[in-house]
């Protein structure tokens, strides 16, 4: 899949950092290996090593540029044709409180056994930020930075210092 341009914020020889296309949620990131892949087992020693530095910058960089309250790290799908990508989720703390006055979302109380650790979970949000902020037509309104902004933001944040 090519990305365009303006989605990009940053790359590494072996990974391609990128604002998630669909997403009005500022700061939702996707982080795509460069080698056609679809197991950590199969990619080249150098990208892994890139890896979890990576990871460690985009989910610093959102919470200090972006004051992102907490930030989910997953890979999910399994499309054939794309390889390897994880997601890296903003969760602001105006984020949590639209789950909260949604009363859609208190069906998922009905699911657990007894309480919870927490009041919720990665689940929760992470399925609340994908159906709110990448599938609806009209999504809820955000607070602070737009998306372009955030991607002016951290591209300049996440640039790595030259070699």
């Amino acid at each position: 899949m090519e990305i365009p341009q303006r989605f990009h914020v940053v790359e590494t020889a072996g990974w391609l950092v990128n604002h998630r296309m669909n997403s009005a949620l500022p700061g939702y990131l996707m982080i795509s290996s460069k080698t056609d892949a679809n197991d950590l087992s199969d990619l080249p020693e150098d990208a892994l090593a890139e890896f979890g530095p990576l990871l460690a910058r985009a989910q610093s960089t959102l919470k200090r540029q972006l004051n992102a309250q907490r930030v989910y790290i997953g890979r999910y799908g399994h499309t054939p044709g794309y390889p390897i990508h994880f997601h890296v989720i903003p969760i602001y703390e105006w984020v949590e409180a639209l789950f909260w006055k949604d009363a859609r979302y208190r069906l998922l109380e009905n699911f657990a056994e007894g309480p919870g650790e927490t009041a919720t979970d990665g689940a929760e949000l992470t399925l609340f930020v994908w159906r709110e902020f990448c599938e609806r037509a009209e999504p809820p309104p955000i607070r602070g930075p737009s998306v372009s902004e955030a991607i002016k933001l951290l591209r300049e944040a996440m640039r790595f210092p030259p070699l």
